[in-house]
């Protein structure tokens, strides 16, 4: 890892630790106008992530879950800028059952090509620079490379949302055949992809681009794929809307996967 995936590392933990403080003792849940949740937390660690940011690269602009209404006008003139998402996976958070993140991607021409995605109750990251590597780093900073299934297991092993299950994914999976269900909350779907925990994630409903924009650079620096239902890899900032198409996370490109769809 180079000095600046580094000092992303930081800034990610720096965030878990504002995060943590408000996880260990009573917090209020108030809902946005889509009635997704938010915490205290979010807000917390929304404001080390741009401080901590702005301090390491004053020059690019910051887009933010907690500070997305910046117009497409201005967005449409950026060809580099930092896609965060503060507290990915609130509902899990709200659950207490560990399995949320903080994401942080730089956003190049409309590709993330660094991301870090941060465990803040394991302490585990994943890192990955699109056209160098992919790693996994341990509580202890144990730095292991990571990389997708290159070749999918049988039974298929997909990996699932504890929280978005739906009558679409039923549907896939029933056109799949033979496959194992991993369940797990937030954009850790995407890291067992690319660590090869998983073969594939279908998310075939609704996600937002700070959902997914640090833990695909981790899938592609992992050797791996994030596409829409087409197979055209997943772009950001090209429209108004800041949501995802549906997408699928996969390794294994030998398997023709969206006639699963």
């Amino acid at each position: 890892m180079d000095q600046q995936a580094q000092q992303l590392l930081d800034i990610a933990k720096a965030a878990g630790k504002a995060i943590l403080a408000v996880y260990h003792q009573d917090f209020a849940v108030e809902h946005k106008d889509d009635s997704s949740p938010l915490t205290a937390a979010d807000l917390a660690s929304h404001n080390t992530i741009v401080q901590r940011l702005g301090e390491l690269d004053p020059d690019t602009p910051i887009l933010s879950e907690e500070g997305a209404d910046i117009p497409f006008a201005t967005r449409s003139g950026w060809a580099r800028y930092w896609l965060i998402d503060p507290l990915d996976g609130t509902r899990e958070f709200v659950k207490r059952n560990g399995e949320f993140t903080v994401n942080i991607a730089l956003v190049e021409n409309g590709r993330p090509t660094v991301g870090v995605v941060h465990v803040p109750v394991t302490g585990i990251s994943y890192l990955g620079r699109v056209g160098s590597g992919a790693w996994k780093i341990d509580a202890n900073d144990q730095v292991t490379p990571i990389e997708v299934a290159a070749k999918h297991h049988t039974p298929v092993r997909v990996a699932g949302s504890r929280s978005h299950a739906g009558d679409s994914l039923q549907r896939f999976l029933d056109r799949l055949g033979e496959h194992q269900i991993v369940s797990m909350g937030s954009s850790l779907k995407l890291c067992l992809v690319a660590e090869g925990a998983a073969d594939i994630y279908p998310r075939l409903g609704p996600t937002s681009e700070w959902d997914t924009a640090a833990a695909q650079a981790v899938v592609e620096a992992a050797g791996g794929m994030v596409t829409d239902t087409h197979l055209q890899p997943l772009r950001y900032n090209t429209k108004d809307s800041l949501l995802n198409p549906h997408f699928l996370v996969f390794g294994d490109r030998s398997q023709d996967w969206e006639r699963f769809l």
